[in-house]
């Protein structure tokens, strides 16, 4: 038993120290997402160690695998649960007060045929935008129940499961639909108008996901890119979607750095969206990062909709610049040149996005 116990030791150690390296592989990128199992299977690990101890250097090295584990994967996660300080204030005034956006981000899974789940939600959350991704022509058309109440419309079908929908009460001064890196994977970019208090920016994406036998070059890039899109973008912000990347990883905290955004997350949970089927395989995918213009009134995981993510709703107030946010580190040279040449190792290729054909 205990050569079972310190085999499983090595290999809880291994997946903590190889997302460390910056290797832009699914392999070792995906080994960033399931830090919560990988920390509550070393604990167990080492209450067990008590009852097959025998003293000697194998057990001691295991327990110091098993301890180095534990604290590795908790220094990444810690940060979303409430033992850590906020980075979002929170909202104490009257909503009324002030100009506040209720938003809905839910990946659909293409696949799924199921549509009502997602229409009756929509109705009973009734958000001033939603956000709805891997839309093809048969899920934009059974969304018409509720979409058609929304005056304001962006809509991207694809069978490739990278349509995107985008409705809103609000109305758009700008609007765009973007290919940023590749030409199969759309992204939305929007200058909304509040009618309480002036415009705010929105941007919606939903990179690639990794893949165990290809890189994650396309996710990476496109994700650096919104983030050197948006770092001097000094009016209100927000930047969600699914970004198929956890909220702990190397990569989606660069682009915190980079874009100065913030994440409502931090010090308040870890709301996991993916996988919705499956409670003990369950990671934070669905994001939402925004500017200090604003301060967070509440923020839901939403009910089983028959997809693979659970949606999240948003409700955020537009307040303006607030010291109470309390703001990320700066972006080092190392992280704007990591992000430069993954963009323009992305730049030089012409490949079919990750995973286009899963869903068909």
């Amino acid at each position: 038993m205990i050569w079972i116990i310190f085999a499983l030791a090595v290999i809880l150690f291994a997946a903590s120290v190889l997302p460390l390296l910056h290797i832009a592989h699914g392999f070792v990128r995906t080994l960033d997402f399931p830090r919560i199992q990988y920390a509550l299977l070393a604990v167990v690990l080492l209450v067990a160690m008590p009852l097959v101890f025998e003293p000697g250097g194998l057990a001691w090295v295991t327990v110091g695998l098993l301890a180095a584990s534990t604290l590795i994967h908790l220094t990444y996660i810690v940060r979303f649960t409430p033992f850590w300080p906020v980075k979002t204030a929170s909202f104490d005034g009257a909503p009324e007060d002030v100009a506040t956006i209720r938003l809905l981000v839910s990946n659909v899974k293409m696949s799924n045929r199921k549509y009502q789940p997602l229409i009756d939600l929509v109705v009973d959350q009734s958000p001033d935008i939603a956000v709805f991704m891997e839309v093809d022509e048969q899920w934009t058309s059974a969304l018409e129940p509720v979409t058609r109440g929304y005056e304001h419309v962006v809509a991207c079908p694809q069978d490739n499961s990278y349509g995107m929908l985008l409705v809103s009460r609000f109305p758009f001064t700008k609007s765009r639909i973007n290919y940023l890196l590749n030409d199969h994977v759309p992204s939305i970019d929007l200058t909304v108008k509040h009618p309480k208090s002036g415009s705010f920016r929105l941007v919606a994406i939903h990179p690639e996901p990794p893949l165990v036998n290809r890189d994650t070059v396309g996710r990476d890039a496109e994700i650096a890119l919104v983030g050197k899109m948006v770092r001097d973008y000094r009016a209100p912000l927000i930047v969600t979607g699914d970004l198929n990347d956890v909220a702990w990883s190397p990569t989606t905290q660069r682009f915190k750095r980079i874009s100065r955004l913030l994440d409502p997350r931090e010090g308040r949970g870890m709301f996991n969206t993916f996988d919705a089927r499956f409670f003990f395989i369950r990671w934070p995918l669905d994001h939402i990062f925004h500017s200090s213009h604003f301060q967070l009134i509440n923020m839901q995981r939403m009910p089983f909709v028959c997809s693979d993510h659970f949606p999240m709703l948003f409700d955020m107030a537009l307040v303006g610049r607030q010291s109470d946010n309390q703001l990320n580190s700066e972006a080092t040279r190392e992280d704007l040149e990591e992000a430069n040449e993954v963009i323009a190792e992305e730049e030089t290729r012409d490949e079919e996005p990750a995973g286009s054909d899963w869903e068909k």
